[in-house]
């Protein structure tokens, strides 16, 4: 209903709409981002990866914190799982949320910043300390009209941070957002890879002596050693953001390297669920950049055969990116299985067929995820990797008609798993 009466109403319009909720928001709950200091994490891959260090990093240093992510909200000890299919949830919610965080004593919110909720001014009337830049690669591009257009939304976040900036030098798109102005700037990077130009009195950190393998990652920075039970190369810039943020607030690397070295995963990023006869990982995946390295990641660690199961959102979400993420399983998975993800309005059959236009070998096509998972399981054999992307620890799947059925890759792969081992 709310989506055919946005097509009878001008944008302009909508944008006024979004804008004045914003200011409302924060006009009712008194403007909590004054007592709070608030750090925006954006970027196409990594958010919610990087929220969560920042966080474990912040409360290890001994700040009571807050933090929004696509995977959950928390207020100090309380935390609770994000179901609202929203990464940043809308303009009241937001400045509500603040208000608890800051009545309740965080001194430090964390949120997730996406270019769809800049474009609808969620991050509107919130004062943020910092601003952190992960990556940018096509994603949103059908919602933004463009690359540019998209790449000009998650400027808007460093437009609205003055004080500190942390920026991922290794993207190519590093230098637009160094044109911003802040107060400190502090830039990281993995040593010996291109160099882009520096200016001012930018702070660099640099990782060296990388190891990826099976079992973590581990790298130096100025002589600290770093050992993480994260994998993949793209988790060491995630480590790098959360770092260099951190650094920024007066916090050592040795607080860093500890807070760090603590975790032990994160919910439906690379998780591995079954790791028996063969292995199971579950991973939030939905881009072409990302399904590419999660797929390099294993083919890199594991050296094994690779049974991939993916799909693509429905709901005329980036239709560009299905043949693409053909061509990527296509390239590095042994046996492919294609299934529903989110269909909602869109018939799931042509999704499949859309994503199948950029496969040049035969694959399995199966509509009912659970069989999908199901089948991916049976087919594994002892020393195989079964990667199951698109959902991470998501709770619904979205059908047609706003439905939605509760789900979570995770809980089907161990039912499912049991039932064949029975």
């Amino acid at each position: 209903m709310k989506d055919s009466i946005r097509k009878f109403i001008p944008s302009f319009l909508l944008s006024w709409y979004h804008l004045f909720l914003a200011g409302l928001g924060a006009f009712l709950y008194r403007f909590p981002s004054k007592k709070i200091k608030v750090i925006g994490i954006t970027g196409t891959n990594g958010k919610s990866t990087v929220v969560h260090l920042i966080s474990q990093i912040l409360e290890r240093a001994g700040y009571k914190t807050a933090s929004i992510s696509s995977i959950k909200f928390k207020i100090g000890e309380k935390e609770w799982k994000n179901t609202l299919k929203m990464t940043m949830p809308g303009r009241l919610k937001i400045q509500k949320f603040l208000r608890k965080a800051a009545d309740s004593g965080c001194q430090y919110a964390v949120l997730e910043v996406t270019s769809e909720g800049i474009k609808q001014h969620r991050q509107r009337f919130v004062r943020f300390e910092a601003a952190v830049f992960t990556n940018l690669t096509p994603e949103h591009i059908e919602a933004h009209a463009g690359f540019e257009n998209y790449k000009r939304a998650k400027g808007k976040l460093f437009q609205a941070a003055k004080s500190i900036h942390v920026v991922n030098l290794d993207d190519k798109n590093a230098q637009y957002f160094l044109e911003f102005p802040a107060k400190d700037k502090y830039l990281y990077r993995i040593k010996d890879q291109s160099r882009q130009k520096v200016v001012g009195s930018s702070k660099i950190l640099e990782a060296e002596d990388l190891e990826i393998s099976s079992k973590g990652i581990s790298f130096k920075i100025q002589g600290v050693f770093f050992r993480l039970d994260l994998l993949g190369k793209f988790n060491v810039y995630n480590a790098l953001a959360a770092i260099s943020l951190c650094l920024s607030q007066g916090i050592s690397l040795e607080t860093c390297k500890k807070a760090l070295e603590e975790i032990k995963g994160i919910p439906g990023r690379m998780e591995i669920v079954i790791k028996e006869s063969f292995t199971v990982i579950v991973d939030y995946a939905h881009t072409p950049d990302s399904l590419l390295k999660v797929y390099q990641t294993v083919r890199k660690c594991e050296n094994a055969k690779m049974i991939c199961l993916l799909g693509s959102a429905g709901g005329g979400r980036d239709k560009w990116k299905r043949p693409e993420i053909g061509k990527i399983a296509c390239q590095y998975c042994d046996e492919i299985i294609l299934t529903n993800e989110d269909p909602y309005d869109e018939d799931p059959e042509k999704i499949l067929e859309q994503i199948s236009s950029g496969l040049s070998r035969p694959i399995h096509r199966i509509i009912n995820r659970r069989k999908a998972i199901r089948k991916a399981l049976t087919m594994a054999k002892p020393g195989d990797t079964v990667i199951i992307t698109g959902k991470g620890c998501e709770s619904w799947i979205c059908l047609a008609g706003g439905k939605k059925i509760p789900w979570d890759d995770r809980k089907i792969v161990k039912e499912e798993f049991e039932r064949i081992s029975v």
